[in-house]
């Protein structure tokens, strides 16, 4: 009976996989959907967490997929969507189709011309596409990149405002060495032509997970601002490039600061610096304590 009672349900059971899944570090969610399958034994509540949790996951890690037709890379990323399982890919103006639980892109097609921004705009996010393509190919081997307009892709000219994103997506996987690794940056740029401004939001997202003989995960996030100056295409390009290069590097050095730090400064203020009789221990003089003098007194044995 007790058993019966606290049998969870296939919802309770369907939300607890969601989790599983959608906590996965980089690169490792078909490990734990694989497990996750086996566990729960039933092929109607994995099926349904599944098709939940991946497209979310996938989105929120910005999963990068070969395109089939030699097409290239395309950027799994909310900001790509357009609708059900397709994604556009800027760069080419072409959208793929995604398959997310198998995590694999099935088929291509071209993108329409209301699914791609004016010609005025389309300059501004090819040039900057241009620059940050410079930029990941230098600073991250394994890295990817793409420019979206997300607001005002309609705007015919000056005298208007729009917002482009760049998105970068960056993993190292190797789970047989017992290690992964990614980072994700995205900077939305808001191109004020009113006031002749461009200005930077970034979010910028590093993680980690080693697990050989152990646990060990890192998710560090960062937020930073910034501007400059709205320019022409190329030269607003280059100018946000540099910002979005000064930016991430200098996260990536207080990040290095920091971990060389763990050892001498972080790990040594979780430690008490005093025992809780608020008395050092007389390390240079153990041989006053004799624990069986010390037993024997306390039991009273002897006596």
């Amino acid at each position: 009976m007790a058993e019966e009672e606290n049998e969870l349900s296939d919802k309770q059971k369907k939300e607890i996989a969601k989790w599983f899944l959608l906590n996965a570090p980089a690169g490792e969610i078909q490990y734990v959907a694989k497990d996750l399958k086996s566990v729960l034994n039933n092929d109607d509540v994995y099926d349904e967490a599944a098709s939940e949790a991946f497209p979310v996951y996938n989105k929120s890690h910005m999963i990068c997929l070969e395109m089939p037709g030699r097409f290239g890379d395309v950027l799994v990323t909310s900001y790509g969507e357009l609708q059900g399982n397709e994604y556009l890919d800027p760069k080419i103006a072409q959208v793929a189709i995604v398959d997310h639980v198998k995590q694999v892109c099935t088929e291509v097609r071209p993108a329409t011309d209301e699914e791609l921004p004016t010609p005025y705009v389309e300059e501004y996010r090819c040039a900057l596409e241009a620059e940050m393509l410079k930029y990941v190919g230098e600073a991250y081997p394994k890295g990817s990149c793409s420019v979206y307009c997300i607001n005002g892709k309609d705007v015919e000219g000056p005298g208007y405002d729009f917002e482009l994103v760049a998105v970068i997506s960056a993993a190292r996987l190797s789970p047989q060495n017992f290690c992964t690794g990614s980072w994700r940056s995205i900077w939305n740029i808001e191109c004020k032509d009113d006031i002749q401004v461009l200005e930077l939001k970034g979010k910028l997202q590093v993680g980690a997970h080693y697990f050989e003989e152990g646990n060990v995960q890192l998710d560090a996030k960062h937020e930073c601002r910034d501007s400059t100056m709205f320019q022409s295409p190329d030269d607003s390009a280059i100018a946000i490039a540099s910002l979005i290069r000064h930016h991430e590097t200098e996260y990536l050095a207080s990040l290095e600061a920091s971990y060389l730090n763990l050892p001498d400064a972080t790990f040594k203020d979780l430690r008490r610096k005093l025992p809780v009789t608020r008395t050092l221990f007389p390390w240079h003089s153990t041989s006053q304590f004799n624990l069986t003098r010390e037993i024997s007194k306390e039991l009273g044995i002897g006596k």
